[in-house]
């Protein structure tokens, strides 16, 4: 057995599965990510502001038609070796995803 350090695990196949990215890590293990979680669970500023200070809540609120449809992936792409830069139906493009933001919200979703 070799003792050497392999560090973290690192995605080896990244599928799109209709509504969910699928994600088979270096390690073994298979995470299903739904494209609507990882929207809600964008790390960049404006959703982390958002989520930090949300707006009031509206009497009726009026959703686009963007909004109202299910969210999607309409691209990704690799930022260096340690991201992933996606690309959602909704418009928003800002979102860069580490590997271990990836990799934590699948283990939560497979804690589920």
């Amino acid at each position: 057995m070799n003792n050497v350090d392999q560090g973290p695990p690192t995605p080896v196949s990244l599928k799109s599965a209709g509504d969910a990215l699928l994600i088979e890590w270096s390690d073994g293990a298979t995470h299903r990510l739904p494209w609507s979680l990882l929207r809600e669970a964008c790390p960049c500023a404006t959703c982390n502001e958002k989520r930090r200070n949300p707006p009031p809540p509206a009497d009726l609120p009026v959703l686009s038609l963007d909004e109202a449809r299910p969210v999607r992936a309409t691209a990704m792409r690799p930022v260096g070796n340690y991201a992933y830069a996606i690309h959602f139906t909704d418009g928003h493009t800002t979102g860069i995803y580490t590997l271990e933001h990836l990799r934590a919200l699948g283990e939560r979703a497979s804690a589920g």
